[in-house]
């Protein structure tokens, strides 16, 4: 019966129906199968206790942040200052992409939203300058990747809610992992570039990186004061979304002008249906981990693994195939909702920081954006920037195998993640 079961799940898939609904799906199919019918009063209850956590307020608030920020005038400013600062060297648009989104990774924290919103923004500029669209469309795409990892991160929000893990702390893990991928895509730009012989722009004055600079520094405030207001205890990472989403409104409003009363309406409706599809997809998938709870899975799995090495290195290589494997088929938050509370008991048993995984597996799910066949970000990036897709896909390749390197250098060090939250006591 469990085997009519998974092949429900996997037909579902196929038939292309969102994730959402086929998590809600598959567990009807699973009661009347299975002749648990009974589950069905339970169900309404099930579907709205995966809900009531103070945590998962954050999510609507940080949405509405990355809203403000975006029609008050703060993604181009910091466009602008990222080519001011680079874009003179060679391939140093291609440089401009990596910086801005490491920038925008710290106000959006969701990398559909910031490669949907840098497809627009850097593709046609940097095809104006001589790259070819497909390399600007998978540039844009990889570097993406950062969204979730730099605070604020909507991911590590629903990892900390589920896991029982410090939101806060996981904020300031993202860090230094952020950093090392930030990195890791201007060395592969430079070789590229140096290979294929990038353009470049001119250089700009002393006056203009100076004029840049004091009109990014508003834009800055919002990560600034989440970052510091975190590691110094003043708020809570819930707290920290309604203080940066009132320091977003008066930024835009007050200081760039660029924020007008009339686009609230619009900045409200996108926020709600932004946290509409996140939070019924949480719902469904709450009752779908409780069908695998019903049915032991986690312990089953535990098992397994036990059964095949005590070394948590091994625990971590085979976690990671098995992620990377996953990430390939399911969207990365349905994927962390269904698989945390399956894990978490391997976790403790290998005695892993769980500070320190949640990073793993956020990273690691967030690479399943770039990998085909139903990466959504290949999707979202093939539509704006007018890519074919396969197109697309063998342009991607070498950043995705590079992200899947970093992955395992984050994996196996752990100071990368645990460095940072050591110093402020977690």
């Amino acid at each position: 019966m469990t085997v009519l079961v998974i092949l429900a799940f996997i037909l579902f898939l196929l038939m292309g129906i969102p994730i959402s609904l086929v998590l809600g799906m598959t567990t009807i199919v699973y009661f009347f199968v299975t002749g648990n019918t009974i589950l069905l009063d339970s169900t309404p209850q099930r579907l709205y206790s995966g809900m009531e956590n103070y945590g998962l307020l954050a999510i609507p608030l940080f949405m509405l942040t990355g809203e403000l920020m975006n029609s008050g005038g703060i993604t181009n400013r910091l466009v602008v200052f990222a080519r001011v600062m680079v874009g003179h060297v060679r391939g140093g648009l291609a440089y401009v992409t990596i910086i801005a989104n490491m920038f925008l990774a710290s106000i959006l924290g969701s990398a559909n939203a910031q490669a949907a919103m840098m497809s627009k923004v850097m593709v046609p500029e940097m095809e104006k300058e001589g790259y070819t669209r497909e390399f600007s469309s998978a540039l844009t795409l990889a570097s993406s990747i950062v969204a979730p990892i730099i605070p604020p991160s909507m991911i590590f929000i629903i990892y900390g809610t589920l896991s029982g893990t410090s939101i806060g702390a996981l904020f300031i893990a993202g860090i230094i992992p952020g950093i090392i991928y930030g990195i890791g895509f201007i060395a592969l730009i430079a070789y590229v570039g140096y290979k294929q012989n990038f353009p470049k722009s001119e250089k700009s004055s002393l006056k203009e990186k100076w004029t840049s600079f004091i009109n990014v520094m508003p834009a800055m405030l919002v990560p600034l004061i989440i970052t510091v207001g975190i590691l110094s205890g003043a708020f809570t990472a819930t707290e920290s979304a309604g203080i940066a989403s009132a320091v977003a409104f008066i930024v835009g409003m007050l200081f760039y002008k660029e924020l007008k009363w009339r686009k609230l309406p619009s900045i409200l409706v996108n926020t709600v249906i932004g946290t509409a599809t996140v939070t019924f997809l949480i719902a469904m998938a709450n009752i779908f981990g409780w069908v695998i709870a019903f049915e032991q899975i986690p312990q089953l799995i535990a098992g397994s693994m036990l059964s095949i090495s005590d070394n948590p290195f091994v625990f971590l290589f085979l976690v990671n195939i098995f992620l990377l494997l996953v990430g390939t088929v399911l969207d990365g938050i349905a994927a962390l909702i269904i698989l945390v509370p399956v894990l978490m008991p391997l976790i403790t048993a290998f005695q892993i920081d769980p500070i320190h995984f949640g990073v793993i597996i956020c990273i690691n799910l967030t690479i399943g954006l770039l990998t085909p066949p139903v990466g959504t970000g290949l999707f979202i990036v093939s539509s704006i920037a007018e890519v074919k897709f396969e197109r697309l896909v063998k342009a991607v390749m070498p950043m995705l195998l590079l992200g899947i390197f970093i992955l395992f250098i984050i994996t196996y060090w752990e100071k990368t993640t645990l460095l940072i939250p050591s110093w402020f006591g977690y």
